[in-house]
């Protein structure tokens, strides 16, 4: 009799101990493999990055007229900055890959029609990512202008580079994890870690650390800056909360189906009994 393989031998995902740590081996030598590739392709396009990063410094000098300069303050830090960057632009252009195999090592054990949901879902991570970090893009000129009008006049403000490329780097990614968080939400319900209804019961709390999230990354001259980033992100909240109670529905559906099943098998006796 021929040996089945694959989802049929095993349609709920469960592995020993041993091969979860495989598999978690293989899928990160999977993701080192493509942010190999993806900082090789940062290495080319490093020089126009650069440019466009050191833009909202030039910008200080041209429109408000005052002395501002990036600068290098080692040897080896032009060299440093350019793996910096490279790997940066890496994770960023390699992000479909490590997404999907983080998902795939967290979801094994998911039904077909899960794996679906979960696929569309983790689908749109990657444009959310790549959001953020455009969001925090067109933040950052305010954030720039608005910390260096604390220089006092009469003296010139020389930035240092690796400074000033951190801050921003640090900045685009805590807003491209921020926009990831609504799927982590939605991927920790479908695996049965948490309920809608539990996350709906601390929504005031997480409206409250979304908007203090916001004011201490955006910090922009007015109220607008936190504005253009606390609403994205407590719509995407809601609808990852709306997203969860719908599956947990499905879920209560279908265990209270095969309830029915399971007990309805139990009434009915068997040819055994009959005799």
């Amino acid at each position: 009799m021929p040996r089945v393989k694959g989802r049929k031998a095993n349609p709920e995902g469960r592995m020993a101990l041993k091969e979860h740590l495989i598999e978690a081996r293989n899928r990160l030598f999977k993701s080192g493999i493509a942010l190999v590739i993806g900082t090789v392709i940062g290495f080319f396009i490093y020089n126009p990055v650069l440019e466009a990063l050191s833009e909202p410094v030039r910008n200080i000098n041209e429109i408000d007229g005052r002395n501002a300069a990036l600068n290098f303050d080692g040897v080896g830090s032009p060299f440093d900055l350019m793996i910096q960057i490279s790997v940066f632009l890496g994770l960023v252009i390699a992000s479909p890959v490590w997404l999907y195999q983080l998902w795939a090592f967290i979801t094994p054990g998911l039904r077909v029609k899960e794996r679906r949901i979960a696929l569309g879902f983790i689908a749109v991570a990657v444009p959310l990512f790549i959001a953020g970090l455009y969001l925090a893009w067109l933040i950052l000129p305010s954030a720039v202008r608005v910390l260096t009008d604390f220089t006092p006049a009469g003296f010139a403000n020389l930035i240092s580079v690796p400074v000033y490329i951190t801050f921003l780097l640090r900045l685009m990614l805590a807003f491209g994890i921020a926009f990831l968080l609504p799927v982590v939400l939605f991927g920790l319900n479908l695996v049965g870690v948490i309920k809608g209804k539990q996350v709906l019961k601390s929504w005031r709390i997480t409206v409250f650390l979304i908007c203090l999230f916001a004011a201490m990354a955006a910090p922009g001259g007015d109220a607008m800056s936190m504005f253009y980033l606390a609403v994205p992100l407590l719509l995407l909240f809601f609808v990852a909360i709306g997203l969860c109670l719908l599956n947990d529905k499905r879920r209560e559906k279908r265990n209270a189906e095969r309830d029915a099943d399971i007990e309805a098998n139990a009434d009915t006796p068997s040819r055994l009994d009959e005799v």
